[in-house]
């Protein structure tokens, strides 16, 4: 099967900006009438510290003892008797993650905002620690928002947010999505307002963005509102014109561009948006959807595929690599039998900064093996442009192969072995490092 839409043509390189660059990211997601196929298309990128390395880990389902505690990225929380499989794209200095999916065909992403509620140094569960639980506890998209809404109400959010000394903090919003609907969940300390999407498409993008449509909240939210004179209690209670700073910090003005941007393209590609829509999205630089600056940049990318009918696998395309304009999209499927691909995983460190108390006061290197042969050939093509430019639509014509045999099994036309499907995402990464040798 082929969905209708052509991967877009191989761009020009830009050299990464000088000016200080705000942290950001943008997630997207469309449902049908607004997709190709009857399916729900999930992206999302992740723009992070410019050296941040993104890892993509694979974790199987568990059933857990009575009384078991896990090990968040600062604080322990009580486990909960099964977790699912998940699939996660993340900083590889932390336990949870930017974005992810489950087996049960859940995504979710996450985004900083800032808020009238002050955010605190305090640790607690980060934004990316929620969105991990969220997964692995969650067996649909409103289960998995109830899971993130407990435990932000139980534990709060707090702690920085990168690998350095000098603490960023923030709060988050969250997309999350399955096969059948969205929601998006925007949070302020532990009060929170989330809105369902049943149709259409929506995107998030470091702001508050949910108006008086408000499909559940927290139970204090609106005394909390009155009660610090934000609103009145009379007429319509809007979440985003109630909780939204007065001032804007320079990153979330930055951030309105993108998300007028984004949503013109998701309006423009409305009725025929498939994953090449969205990855084509995620690469657009000139709207400052792709982030490449001095001190950000897109440090990983993914897109999924949850089709409407449960008997067709979904499927998650990740990066794992920075600047989705220079790197390929790689399909994985849940399947029996996974082959792992250590390729994508960082190394462990014994005396790791990042788990020691005070933090951060070392560095060490992250990067796994596709980076560090993806960073070699992002060198190379800044350097020789006519030569990166070959291996660049080397590269596109390799993920163009995954597509294709992607939407070939999702239309019906090939039904691989169940063992070529536990290599797919393996064996992806494999031709890619090969192109770098």
């Amino acid at each position: 099967m082929t969905l209708p839409s052509v991967p877009p043509s191989v761009p020009q390189f830009r050299m990464a900006g000088r000016d200080p660059a705000p942290s950001s990211c943008d997630c997207f997601v469309a449902l049908p009438p607004h997709t190709a196929a009857p399916a729900v298309v999930f992206g999302k990128n992740a723009d992070r510290p410019r050296h941040e390395v993104q890892e993509i880990v694979c974790i199987p389902s568990a059933v857990h003892r009575p009384g078991d505690k896990v090990q968040c990225t600062y604080i322990e929380i009580e486990q909960v008797e099964r977790t699912h499989a998940v699939v996660l794209s993340r900083p590889a200095w932390l336990w949870g993650a930017e974005m992810g999916a489950n087996e049960h065909g859940v995504c979710v992403g996450n985004e900083g905002v800032w808020t009238r509620e002050p955010v605190g140094e305090d640790e607690a569960l980060l934004g990316m620690d929620l969105v991990r639980l969220g997964l692995e506890r969650g067996g649909s998209a409103r289960e998995a928002l109830e899971v993130i809404t407990a435990l932000l109400e139980q534990h709060g959010q707090g702690g920085s947010c990168k690998e350095e000394p000098i603490p960023f903090v923030y709060h988050n919003t969250f997309l999350l999505a399955d096969r059948r609907e969205a929601w998006v969940l925007e949070t302020a300390g532990r009060y929170w307002a989330a809105q369902r999407i049943r149709e259409g498409s929506r995107n998030i993008s470091n702001q508050l963005s949910i108006g008086t449509d408000i499909t559940a909240e927290h139970p204090g939210l609106r005394q909390r509102a009155q009660s610090q004179g934000w609103w009145s209690g009379a007429g319509q209670f809007s979440f985003a014109e109630v909780f939204s700073l007065a001032q804007q910090p320079p990153r979330m003005e930055a951030a309105k561009t993108r998300y007028r941007a984004g949503k013109e393209l998701l309006r423009q590609h409305a009725g025929h948006i498939t994953a090449e829509t969205f990855m084509a999205i995620l690469r657009d630089k000139d709207r400052g959807i792709c982030v490449d600056s001095e001190g950000f940049r897109t440090a990983g990318s993914m897109v999924s595929v949850l089709p409407q009918d449960p008997a067709l696998p979904c499927v998650h395309f990740f990066t794992a690599t920075p600047d989705p304009s220079r790197s390929v999209f790689k399909p994985f499927i849940f399947v029996p039998g996974l082959k792992p691909a250590p390729q994508v995983i960082s190394p462990t460190f014994s005396d790791d900064p990042a788990k020691k108390v005070p933090r951060f006061r070392s560095a060490v290197d992250r990067r796994h093996e596709l980076y560090r042969r993806h960073q070699a050939a992002l060198e190379l093509m800044e350097k020789d442009q006519e030569r990166g430019q070959e291996l660049l639509q080397t590269l596109r014509d390799l993920e163009k192969q995954g597509l294709e045999a992607v939407n070939a099994l999702l239309e019906g036309n090939e039904a691989p072995r169940p063992e070529e499907l536990a290599e797919l995402f393996f064996d992806c990464v494999d031709a890619e490092m090969k192109f770098y040798k």
